[in-house]
């Protein structure tokens, strides 16, 4: 089998070329007749594990199969064994412990590029974020008590999930455990079908059509504008719709993607994007744009913060904890970006719209009777929270850098 996988199956990245969906539409075929009865063919879901992963992570990238062979066998024995402990005893410092050793593999790949050159590719594979926020959660679950029971194989599969593997949606372990010990009934899988089907063509209109036209032919036009002598102004704010809505559709299509082929092998991968363009201030932004993300770092970061700075009392006034919390969390976000300037300023850029936004709704809240509240104040808070993200999304692209760098050149 492996031979013949080798031989006639290229090896591809998740979603990226149609030859995949045709695997899936063919391989699927099976689980998707065992779903329609009710029930769930566990041997022949681990066989689709298997393949995926082998067709994404092995051949020319053996180097990734056997990097995240390690990562998955350093988080089983770093969980296993925190598990035991955290049974027999409670002490804070071995939980951070276990929360510092569950980070060493994704800060090397972060950190190996400025320090060890291409030397640290040999620890690197696609998706290693999303898998150690996985992990770093159910040591954190495991700590609070909220995982009561634990166990390897079923932990291995919540990490290895091949459908969200390389870049989320970020799933809740608890939740992801009931999905898989509870197989729905033949009515709920019809349902999840049809969903399932209309998540992957919608899919395919947002990152194949939309995405693609966005990406391969107005971003390339803008940016050339853009990067003329009498195109600065224009072409950079060109630049920055674009590529605005290029992120949008490009990251939201592959999220339907992984959304829609979860449901099809009956697991309810919570939804990644909601209109996010559409929302009325910045804090409704984050409730909405790549959500598992954005509440992965509500729940497991900020609100941890929050806890620790107020029972402290590291300062007396909750305001200010809770901006320094945002300020502490968006830069964290924006380090586990990339250790650029763009990417920190983009998240203290976010953190000032935050901390901004909550002191004018404290504000409306205060002077409630005197300040209108209408759709048109409504369609108003909509276009400047478009116009803020639009504009932190051109800090993040990382072009402000190349247009500076260009300008200096002329």
């Amino acid at each position: 089998m492996i031979q013949w996988i080798n031989t006639y199956v290229p090896y591809l990245t998740p979603y990226e070329k149609p030859f995949y969906f045709i695997l899936l539409g063919i391989l699927f075929i099976p689980s998707i007749i065992y779903s329609l009865q009710g029930k769930r063919a566990y041997w022949y879901q681990n066989f689709l594990t298997v393949f995926f992963l082998w067709i994404s992570f092995a051949g020319p990238h053996m180097s990734q199969g056997y990097a995240l062979l390690g990562y998955i066998l350093w988080q089983c024995v770093l969980t296993k064994v925190y598990f035991k402990y955290r049974q027999q005893d409670n002490k804070s410092i071995w939980f951070y412990v276990a929360i510092v050793l569950s980070l060493v593999p994704m800060l090397i790949m972060k950190i190996g590029p400025f320090v060890a050159g291409d030397s640290y590719l040999m620890f690197y594979f696609l998706g290693y974020s999303y898998l150690t926020f996985k992990s770093v959660q159910v040591i954190m679950e495991i700590r609070d008590g909220m995982i009561k029971e634990y166990r390897t194989t079923d932990y291995i599969q919540f990490l290895i999930f091949f459908p969200t593997i390389s870049s989320g949606p970020i799933d809740r372990y608890r939740r992801f455990l009931k999905d898989l010990k509870e197989p729905p009934t033949k009515e709920k899988y019809t349902e999840m079908l049809g969903k399932g089907i209309h998540y992957i063509f919608l899919g395919f209109l947002y990152k194949f059509l939309i995405g693609y036209v966005l990406g391969s032919h107005l971003l390339p036009l803008v940016e050339q504008f853009a990067l003329s002598p009498s195109g600065v102004v224009l072409g950079t704010i060109g630049y920055m719709y674009v590529y605005s809505l290029y992120l949008f559709f490009d990251f939201a299509g592959y999220s339907l993607f992984a959304v829609g082929t979860s449901y099809l092998l009956g697991y309810e991968t919570p939804i990644n994007f909601n209109k996010p363009f559409l929302s009325p201030n910045i804090k409704e932004f984050w409730n909405r744009w790549h959500m598992s993300l954005s509440f992965w770092f509500r729940d497991y970061v900020y609100m941890r913060l929050m806890f620790t700075l107020m029972k402290k009392k590291v300062f007396k006034s909750r305001i200010v904890a809770s901006n320094v919390g945002y300020f502490a969390l968006f830069m964290i976000m924006g380090v586990w970006h990339g250790l650029t300037w763009y990417y920190i300023v983009y998240g203290i850029f976010h953190a000032t719209l935050i901390c901004v936004n909550d002191a004018w709704l404290r504000y409306k809240k205060k002077h409630k009777d005197k300040l209108p509240s209408n759709r048109w104040t409504n369609a108003l808070g909509i276009f400047i929270t478009f116009n803020a993200v639009c504009f932190s999304f051109l800090i993040f692209s990382g072009f402000l850098d190349t247009l500076i760098k260009h300008i200096n050149n002329f």
